[in-house]
């Protein structure tokens, strides 16, 4: 018994914990994902419970109160009229109580023959003066009644039936009921109605900038330019994008100075390996001459991809690009390399991208290909968010755990790709490179055709 007592609490914590977890859940669900939506239920719902609680306290408190006390005025009038018929002769035509109805109590009193009381009529589902004056109406006349209430017209109809007549009576509507209730009710709507209005546009001035720095940042994220962006909104938002334009001035300045940098080590390089071909060229032909002019031609080689690989190329701004053009012009280099090659796109076909860097990602995949097999095909899908290009082979691939490996620089799997095919190690990095540049990735896979599969996937 002495362990029961902290197990079932834990299993009530535990019960709490998940049914907690549960309705987090649902209510990310359900409530919109956007800062918008979300800001605009932050101010609404509030102002809705407010003005419901509100209504709800008026109506009960101030409106079915004077409506009672109304109906209740109103039927001690029709009381009086009743009981001062009673003490009247019944040779007298009436006149006098018809007067006094009238004059004092604004009550239009008609005596007519004794007949049946009509029917009851529909009533009203939302209706407290029917309810009301009934009920009022009950406890002050003890002879049958029939009430009126549902008409267009000012007034209500009360008749009562005497022993020798029916009493028709008829009483001013807004004597009944408290009649301007409806001035609160639209004022408080019409309130509301312009608070809200004021309260969307003033909401959607603050949350555009935000969605202009966003807008920015990805962007500026795709290797895109950012036009025309500059801080604007609130303090910490303007804060935000000064802090952006910040970075985006280092991250530039950084490049352009690696930039300038590698330029001169290319050119000192190049110089030097020029002066290697003269020297080599003055030697004449044999054997060891050109044994040495493939070793600086494969030196150039790798020299080049090497500054390819730290320059990056990040002076292309991007444009429309025809990625079906693109992709055919890769087919045919692959067949030139002696591939059998074939090559599809499905969509729109021009997508705004870097389109020289691109054609350098996929190219790097298709060489990669052709390197290692002997057919390539080559896809392209585009929809309304994404670009996706695959390059499946039927070569002998890549090992699993070896995929995310493969993209670091100067790697070489030799044991999975032939070793004297050549190559510097850098096509796979310079390849996520530029497709990470776009915001997007390169992602290996088993292929269809038995092979490698390399996927590009690049936001439009």
């Amino acid at each position: 018994m002495a362990e029961s007592g902290p197990s079932g609490l834990k299993l009530v914590g535990s019960f709490l914990k998940d049914a907690n977890a549960r309705f987090a859940a649902w209510f990310n669900r359900v409530t919109p994902k956007g800062l918008y939506p979300r800001s605009l239920i932050i101010i609404v719902t509030p102002m809705v419970i407010l003005q419901s609680v509100v209504a709800f306290v008026f109506m009960e408190r101030h409106y079915n109160t004077v409506t009672r006390r109304l109906s209740a005025a109103v039927s001690q009038d029709i009381s009086a009229v009743v009981s001062l018929y009673d003490l009247l002769p019944r040779d007298n035509d009436f006149s006098a109580l018809r007067r006094i109805a009238w004059r004092n109590l604004q009550l239009n009193v008609t005596v007519l023959p004794p007949a049946p009381l009509p029917p009851p009529g529909p009533k009203p589902f939302f209706s407290v003066i029917d309810s009301a004056l009934s009920r009022e109406i009950g406890r002050r006349v003890k002879e049958p009644f029939w009430i009126d209430t549902v008409g267009r017209s000012n007034l209500i109809e009360v008749r009562v039936k005497m022993d020798d007549a029916v009493l028709r009576i008829f009483a001013p509507r807004n004597a009944a009921y408290a009649s301007n209730s409806h001035i609160f009710i639209l004022w408080m709507v019409g309130t509301s109605l312009v608070l809200l209005t004021v309260a969307i546009l003033f909401l959607r001035n603050q949350i555009r900038p935000i969605e202009n720095l966003a807008d920015a940042a990805e962007a500026f994220g795709k290797g895109r330019d950012v036009e025309n962006f500059r801080p604007r909104g609130a303090r910490e938002v303007r804060r935000a994008a000064v802090a952006f334009l910040e970075m985006k001035r280092r991250i530039e300045r950084q490049i352009e100075q690696r930039t300038t940098m590698l330029a001169g080590v290319s050119h000192d390089m190049r110089t030097i390996l020029t002066r290697f071909k003269l020297e080599l060229a003055f030697l004449g032909d044999g054997a060891e001459t050109e044994a040495l002019k493939k070793d600086v031609d494969e030196l150039q080689g790798m020299l080049e991809a090497y500054l390819a690989f730290a320059r990056g190329d990040p002076g292309e701004q991007a444009a429309l690009t025809d990625m079906g053009e693109l992709i055919e012009d890769l087919r045919l280099n692959a067949e030139r390399d002696g591939a059998t090659a074939e090559a599809s796109f499905m969509g729109p076909p021009l997508v705004e991208v870097k389109g020289d860097q691109l054609k350098r990602c996929i190219g790097n995949l298709v060489n990669n290909a052709v390197r290692h097999a002997r057919r390539v095909a080559i896809s392209g899908t585009r929809d309304a968010r994404w670009l996706i290009v695959t390059v499946d082979d039927d070569g002998p691939g890549i090992p699993e755990e070896k995929r995310e490996e493969v993209f670091r620089p100067f790697l070489r799997l030799d044991d999975a790709r032939n070793q004297d095919a050549g190559g510097s190690g850098l096509g796979l990095s310079i390849a996520r490179d530029i497709a990470r540049a776009h915001g997007g990735d390169v992602i290996l896979s088993d292929s269809p055709m038995g092979g490698l599969r390399a996927s590009v996937r690049v936001p439009v």
